[in-house]
């Protein structure tokens, strides 16, 4: 895996972060030269997006063994043979090299990719080449890709170095070390342990007396960790130096070696002397940490005078900061605390937005600017919306007039009805009989009366013209019954309630409602409106309904009473508001339902789209507020 890749971005350097830990101990514990090549080509192409396959050649013709394939990404089974002119001209030109490629040749058509290769060298002496095909992309981010190379190769170069082709088993253990070095940062979970750990490792395993790891932040260096000291003053007259020494290796963007060696001899070393002289320790070397962005960071190398930093060990101290400088960025990023990181946040998208580049995300927050500026000072009607339902505005119940049984209902609700018409009668038989009884009796007291009459008998007539009253006044009742048992329309309208044609004969009590009737063409609409608009509805204010039956024909109305009772309804208290419907209703039927909006006045749209989350948090903070 390349770690300049892992520090290009918080995204790339998340994954480098959570590699899964199989591959870096396979890539740490490898043990043989395809083993070593083929974890590593591996880790490389993953953190480089869009590689369709890679190779990595090894070899040594000036010792008869030819350049040959030790490793394949992603297995043996693609071909790859478009890759061995990039691989052999990055050879004989001895320098990294990108070519444009065509499936078809000519570039007009198919898949168009480009052949990456950077050699592999030491001592001038080459011993191989990496290889990759990549997916088109702009020319800065090839850039990166082929530094991505340069720095990842420092790790084939280590695995020359393990091989023993010039070096003794001294040397060899010490990259061993480093490497296992290496994974005691991705062992760790949190950056402040991986970066102590990590200078620890490198202190005892480069024989030096400190390591200190810095990374810059406002324009400054900041001492992240030190060998040996899991915790240390942030302002002390060491930490400036060793400060001072990593901005001088910075500003420079190049290692820097004290005492100066013949070949780095225009190397600035002031801030690296005075911590020589200061400190004791008189042999330093400072290595910058690469990212995307560029320079990041150093780590500072400590050493007694009588053990200088010779070439060998500065190019070791290169490759494995080159390595795991990165990561340790990244980790650092990923520790820092919320806040931290909203803030680091909205000052790189302010540069963005000041800077060059980045037209889209300028063109986006210009738009956004004029869209809330247009909010906030355009103007729009304020209506408070509704649910509603129509209901009659006059509705008469029919009930039965006495005990009986139901004979004939010709309606059912929802038919329509004019006055006078029968909507239901009772069953007359018992009346009648009833009529036919007090009728006969009254004949025979009148019979009996007149027999007293003619006796002479007065008490006995007196009791016999009571007896016919009684009679008589029954008859009466019962005749009155009998034209009551008829329900007749009491005006032109429409039956809203009540069902009685699959009851015939059913019996029914005095008082029991047959049917509920409303007129025609004579509505009200009931509004449920929320508590939290209530206070912007007042009487005579007009609006429109969309009722479900006809969502293409708002209906104007006009409000006419609001009821101070609310009334619960899915967590919320809403108040009945009636409304008069105005103008034509035709086809409207109570009980249908819609949605409707009052209208208020003018304002502003910004308020009209957010008063209602402004409303609710103001309540909020009410109710926490002490």
């Amino acid at each position: 895996m390349s770690v300049s890749e892992a520090g290009s971005s918080n995204g790339s350097g998340a994954n480098a972060r959570h590699a899964d830990s199989a591959s870096w101990r396979q890539f740490a514990e490898a043990t043989t030269q395809e083993s070593f090549c083929t974890s590593w080509l591996s880790l490389q192409c993953r953190m480089v997006a869009g590689v369709a396959g890679g190779v990595v050649l090894l070899g040594a013709p000036a010792e008869g063994r030819p350049y040959t394939p030790v490793a394949f990404w992603p297995d043996r089974q693609r071909n790859l043979k478009h890759l061995a002119e990039v691989a052999e001209r990055a050879l004989a030109e001895r320098r990294g090299l990108i070519l444009k490629r065509s499936d078809n040749g000519n570039g007009a058509g198919g898949r168009t990719h480009f052949d990456v290769a950077y050699p592999i060298q030491t001592h001038q002496r080459l011993y191989g080449v990496v290889a990759l095909d990549i997916d088109p992309r702009p020319e800065s981010e090839l850039n990166e890709v082929m530094r991505q190379l340069q720095w990842g190769s420092a790790w084939l170069e280590v695995l020359h170095y393990r091989s023993g082709a010039s070096r003794s088993a001294a040397p060899n253990e010490r990259l061993q070390a480093v490497v296992d070095s290496m994974a005691t940062i991705v062992g760790q979970e949190k950056f402040r342990g991986a970066a102590t750990a990590f200078v620890t490792a490198l202190a005892s395993k480069l024989a030096c007396d400190r390591v200190s790891l810095g990374f810059q932040r406002k324009g400054a260096i900041e001492i992240a960790a030190l060998s040996h000291s899991a915790q240390f003053g942030a302002d002390t007259n060491l930490l400036r130096a060793i400060a001072a020494a990593m901005e001088e290796a910075l500003d420079q963007q190049a290692t820097v070696v004290f005492p100066l060696r013949a070949e780095r001899e225009l190397t600035g070393t002031r801030a690296h002397a005075d911590l020589a002289r200061q400190y004791g320790n008189g042999a330093i070397c400072s290595v910058p940490i690469r990212s995307a962005e560029g320079v990041c960071g150093a780590v500072t190398f400590e050493r007694p005078i009588d053990q200088p930093f010779d070439s060998a060990t500065v190019e070791l101290c290169e490759a494995v900061v080159g390595m795991a400088g990165p990561i340790l960025q990244v980790q650092q990023r990923d520790d820092r605390p919320l806040w931290r990181k909203t803030l680091d946040a909205g000052r790189t998208q302010l540069e963005h937005l000041i800077g060059p580049r980045h037209m889209v995300l300028k063109f986006s927050v210009f738009g956004a600017l004029l869209l809330i500026s247009f909010l906030a000072l355009a103007k729009g009607d304020y209506r408070v919306t509704a649910k509603t339902v129509v209901e009659p505005e006059v509705r008469r119940a029919l009930a039965a007039p006495v005990n009986g049984y139901i004979a004939e209902a010709r309606f059912r609700a929802g038919d329509p009805i004019r006055q006078g018409q029968l909507l239901a009668k009772l069953d007359d038989r018992e009346l009648r009989l009833e009529r036919a009884r007090w009728h006969s009796q009254e004949e025979q007291s009148l019979k009996q009366y007149y027999e007293a009459l003619g006796n002479r008998n007065a008490a006995q007539a007196q009791v016999l013209a009571a007896q016919i009253d009684q009679a008589r006044a029954q008859v009466a009742l019962i005749d009155d019954q009998l034209a009551r048992i008829q329900v007749t329309a009491p005006f032109d309208g429409v039956i809203v309630a009540g069902d009685w044609s699959q009851s015939l004969g059913a019996p029914i009590e005095r008082g029991q409602v047959i049917f509920e009737v409303a007129p025609l063409e004579a509505y009200r609409v009931i509004l449920q409106v929320d508590e939290r608009s209530i206070a912007d509805v007042a009487l005579g204010k007009r609006g429109q309904i969309i009722l479900s039956g006809f969502p293409s024909q708002p209906l104007p109305f006009a409000v006419k009473q609001i009821t101070p009772i609310s009334t619960a309804s899915e967590g919320r208290n809403f108040f009945r508001v009636e409304a008069e419907l105005m103008g034509k209703t035709a086809g409207v039927q109570p009980g249908m339902e819609g949605v409707g909006k009052i209208e208020i006045d003018r304002r502003r749209l910004i308020w009209i789209w957010t008063h209602e989350v402004t409303d609710w948090l103001r309540l909020k903070v009410w109710y926490w507020l002490p």
